[in-house]
C-alpha cells in the first residue's frame, strides 16, 4: 500500500490496465463456424427475429442484463461540475458495482451537454440498447426534470441513484435508528441539511414512510425553507414549514432527527447537545461529516450515529441498494421503479440488519462480533444476502404493483 492516498488512488486506476471494466466475450469464438453464428451470416437470424417482435432482443442479446450509468458531470461527488469526461472514473466505478454485487454487465456513458432537452434526447435515442439505466451525478434541479422526463419516455427502468439509492439506504437505516432509540417516524421531528437532489428525495421517501411535513425542517444555504422566502425553487418548496425558525440551531433545538446532505463540520457541539434525548443524526456529508462521530460521541453519549464513510459504524452506503433494486427489476422485466419497490427494498435492507451477522461478514470487515445496535443499524456492503433479500423483495414488489412483463420466478435469487 502506498503511503501516499492519492498516489495509491490513481495507480489502482492505471495499473495493470487502465479503467476498472472490461468486455468479456460469452459465447465461443474458436472456429470459423463460430464466427460465421457470431456475425455474418448467423447474425442475420437474430436481427430477423428482433425486427418481427423487438421483445425478442431480450432473447437473443444481453439487454436484459445491463444497465448504463450515464452522466454530463454536473456534480460529481461533492467535487461539483467537472465535466462529462472528467465524471467517467465515477462512472466507470459504479458500472464495477453494478457486476461485483449483482452480476448486471454495465457500461459507462458520458453525455457532453448541460442542456436537460439535449441530454434528454441523447438518452432517449439510446435507451433501447439497455435494459435498464442508471442516472448518476447530474446536479439539481436539472436532475428532477431529467429523471422524470425519460421516466415517461423510455421503456425500461430509469434510476437517478443519487436521488433514491441514497433515500433508500437512509431510510432503511432511519427506521433502525428510530426504533431502538424508541420513537415513531410519524413523530419525530427532523432535521433536513441540505436542499438537493438526495435530501429532496430522502424526505420524500421519509413522508411515504409515514413521517410528517410538518415535523420536516429542510435547510439550504440561506437557512430554513418557509413560505414566502426568496431563492426557494418548486422541489424546495414541497418541504416549507411554516415556521419561526430561520437558522440551523433553531432548527436543532429539540429535534429527534439530523440528517446532513450537504457540507462538512456544519452541524456543532451546541446544535447537538440542543436536540432532544436519544438524538439520531445521519451526517453524510463525503469526505467529512457535517460533525465528526468523535465530537457528537463526545458532546451525547445518547446519539445514534450514522456518516457516508466507511471508517466508522453505519455507513450510509448507496451500494446497498442500486445493485439490488436493478437486479430484481431486470428479473421480472420491469418498466419502472416505483414507489413501490422502492419502499420494498427499504424495509429489506432495514430487515437485514437484524439478522445475525454471518462469519463472512465478520471475516470482510475484520470484526470479532457485530450485533444489531446503535452501532449496527445499516448492512454491511459484503454482506452477500443483500442480493437474494433486497433484489427478491423489488422484484416481488414489481409484481405486486404490475409493472413486471415477467412473473416472480419460483427460485429466486436467478443469479
Amino acid at each position: 500500500m502506498s503511503e501516499d492516498p492519492r498516489q495509491e488512488a490513481l495507480d489502482y486506476h492505471e495499473f495493470p490496465t487502465p479503467g476498472k471494466t472490461s468486455v468479456n466475450l460469452t459465447t465461443p469464438t474458436q472456429t470459423q463456424h463460430d464466427l460465421a453464428l457470431a456475425y455474418s451470416p448467423g447474425v442475420a437470424e437474430p436481427c430477423r427475429e428482433i425486427a418481427a417482435d423487438p421483445l425478442a432482443a431480450y432473447r437473443y442479446t444481453g439487454k436484459g442484463n445491463s444497465v448504463a450509468v450515464i452522466s454530463n458531470g454536473t456534480a460529481v461527488l461533492g467535487l461539483g461540475n467537472l465535466g462529462a469526461l472528467a465524471s467517467k472514473p465515477v462512472m466507470e466505478g459504479k458500472a464495477l458495482l453494478f457486476k461485483r454485487f449483482a452480476n448486471i454487465d454495465s457500461v459507462d456513458v458520458q453525455v457532453d451537454t448541460t442542456d436537460s432537452a439535449e441530454f434528454i434526447n441523447a438518452v432517449r435515442l439510446i435507451s433501447g440498447t439497455y435494459g435498464g439505466i442508471n442516472l448518476e451525478d447530474i446536479k439539481a434541479p436539472e436532475c428532477f426534470e431529467i429523471e422524470r422526463a425519460l421516466i415517461e419516455q423510455c421503456d425500461i427502468p430509469v434510476f437517478h441513484d443519487d436521488q433514491h439509492g441514497t433515500a433508500i439506504v437512509t431510510a432503511a437505516g432511519m427506521i433502525n435508528a428510530l426504533e431502538i432509540a424508541g420513537k415513531q417516524l410519524s413523530e419525530a421531528k427532523i432535521v433536513c441539511l441540505g436542499a438537493g437532489a438526495a435530501a429532496i428525495a430522502c424526505m420524500r421517501l421519509l413522508v411515504n414512510l409515514g413521517a410528517s411535513t410538518e415535523n420536516i425542517f429542510m435547510l439550504d444555504r440561506r437557512g430554513v425553507i418557509y413560505p414566502g422566502r426568496e431563492g426557494v425553487n418548486e422541489y424546495k418548496a414541497e418541504f416549507s414549514n411554516q415556521t419561526n425558525r430561520r437558522s440551523l440551531a433553531d432548527a436543532c433545538e429539540g429535534a429527534d432527527v439530523f440528517v446532513g446532505l450537504s457540507g462538512s463540520n456544519l452541524l456543532s457541539a451546541a446544535m447537538l447537545s440542543c436536540m432532544a434525548e436519544r438524538p439520531v443524526v445521519f451526517a453524510c456529508s463525503n469526505p467529512d461529516p457535517e460533525i465528526k462521530p468523535e465530537l457528537a460521541l463526545e458532546t451525547r453519549s445518547d446519539v445514534i450515529m450514522a456518516t457516508g464513510r466507511s471508517d466508522y459504524p453505519n455507513q450510509v452506503n448507496n451500494v446497498l441498494g442500486f445493485p439490488f433494486i436493478f437486479r430484481g427489476a431486470l428479473d421480472v422485466r420491469a418498466t419502472c421503479i416505483n414507489e413501490e419497490m422502492k419502499v420494498a427494498a427499504v424495509h429489506a435492507i432495514s430487515a437485514l440488519a437484524k439478522e445475525p451477522v454471518t462469519a463472512e461478514v465478520l471475516a470482510a470487515c475484520e470484526l470479532d462480533a457485530l450485533e444489531y445496535g446503535p452501532e449496527y443499524i445499516i448492512p454491511k456492503p459484503m454482506d452477500a444476502r443483500l442480493l437474494s433479500s433486497v433484489a427478491a423483495a423489488v422484484a416481488k414488489a414489481a409484481v405486486d404493483s404490475g409493472v413486471a412483463q415477467l412473473p416472480y420466478p419460483e427460485h429466486y435469487p436467478l443469479n
